[in-house]
């Protein structure tokens, strides 16, 4: 069975944004626990210390999944970018069609390809998933 890592590294640090928690509101908690504890029975100070390393560590793992996603965002434009004055295959919903992207550019995010087919028509706003085979230019 295949698996993604780095969706799975994600979702932890998506489960941290909805439960809306940060370092402040755990400290919070703390100093309200300790506020109403009965003098005693008081709580185990290495439970205090547990769940500050605990949130902690979930905390880098949100960093690191940060630093991840903005890693495969410059990996994907990168790539994307590589593409320019390459000849390519397109799948369309009426056809497949070749030509040499001519230009690339990024809405929300996602690269949109331009691509000059043989008919010397262009497609405009093509998208990276419709690529079905990429090869070198019949000049270089």
């Amino acid at each position: 069975m295949a698996t993604n890592p780095i969706s799975s590294i994600s979702d932890v640090g998506n489960r941290i944004d909805s439960i809306g928690l940060d370092m402040q509101s755990l400290l919070q908690i703390i100093l309200t626990q300790l506020t109403y504890q009965d003098p005693l029975k008081p709580v185990d100070n290495f439970e205090f210390v547990s769940q500050l390393a605990q949130f902690t560590s979930l905390e880098q793992t949100r960093q690191i999944t940060d630093k991840i996603d903005d890693l495969l965002s410059v990996q994907s434009a990168t790539q994307t970018l590589g593409l320019l004055g390459r000849n390519v295959d397109v799948q369309t919903d009426t056809a497949l069609l070749s030509g040499i992207v001519k230009s690339v550019s990024f809405k929300d995010s996602q690269p949109q390809l331009t691509i000059e087919t043989e008919s010397g028509e262009f497609l405009t706003n093509a998208n990276i998933s419709q690529i079905v085979a990429v090869r070198q230019t019949s000049g270089s």
